[in-house]
């Protein structure tokens, strides 16, 4: 829809907060020029919004990869997020959530300590410029649905102190939580001197309380470990129409903290 429409939808829901996938601004982020980005950063705090930063880092890229060990395709992809880097700031966010399941996964060939390796050395070559834009990278950890690399938030927190940089974090998703064996207030609650980011959202593909799980301890254990940062609503199934699931999600948000 245009923006101008989803702005308004998202405003009157009661969202304060802008997250945006490269994707859906520019199919080329180098050619995406200063004035189109302060364009799009002007129309959404026009329209009431805060913009928060990206996510979805590499859907619908193609030669880039987190855990290749190709040493050149790892270069280009250190040099990408760099340009995202550069976007993020420019677009007034400082926080770029990694998922991207498709382009971190690892053939049967390779270890997953290599992985992890490759991850690490990917992602310390982006450090000086995520330095130099004030932009943090949150890893997130995705179940088991989504691939074989960062399956759980201890994972991610492998990888997190690999780099060894403030700049890098962990990112939490209660869907890819529910996945683990952990109950998710506790990984909420282990994990929280590393927690930048925070996804609430259900495995059902709908939005936070449009499912199984209780957001009421969830919420519980946030507010226990004084996390301050953003909580986004993310949601892959839009069949029940984005206003709905939008004011839905918020509701049950509000709910779920009474």
């Amino acid at each position: 829809m245009p923006l101008d429409q989803a702005l308004q939808i998202a405003r009157d829901a009661g969202y304060t907060g802008w997250e945006v996938a490269p994707f859906m601004i520019t199919d080329d982020v180098p050619s995406f020029t200063a004035d189109q980005r302060a364009a799009y950063r002007d129309a959404v705090s026009a329209g009431g919004l805060e913009i928060i930063g990206l996510h979805w880092l590499l859907a619908k890229t193609e030669g880039f990869h987190l855990t290749t060990l190709d040493e050149d395709v790892r270069r280009k992809t250190s040099e990408y997020f760099c340009e995202l880097a550069r976007l993020c700031r420019d677009l007034g966010g400082d926080v770029m959530v990694l998922g991207s399941p498709q382009q971190r996964n690892f053939p049967a060939g390779q270890t997953e300590e290599q992985a992890m390796e490759a991850a690490a050395a990917c992602l310390r070559a982006v450090v000086p410029t995520l330095d130099e834009c004030g932009v943090r990278i949150a890893i997130e950890p995705l179940g088991r649905g989504e691939g074989n690399f960062l399956n759980t938030a201890a994972a991610g927190r492998d990888l997190m102190n690999r780099i060894a940089s403030d700049h890098v974090g962990l990112h939490l998703d209660v869907k890819a939580m529910s996945d683990e064996p952990t109950p998710v207030p506790q990984i909420i609650r282990d994990n929280a001197d590393a927690m930048m980011h925070f996804h609430a959202n259900d495995p059902n593909l709908l939005g936070p309380g449009m499912g199984d799980v209780d957001f009421r301890p969830i919420f519980e254990a946030v507010k226990e470990i004084g996390y301050d940062g953003w909580t986004s609503v993310e949601v892959f199934d839009y069949s029940l129409g984005a206003e709905t699931i939008a004011r839905q999600s918020m509701a049950n948000m509000i709910a779920a903290q009474a």
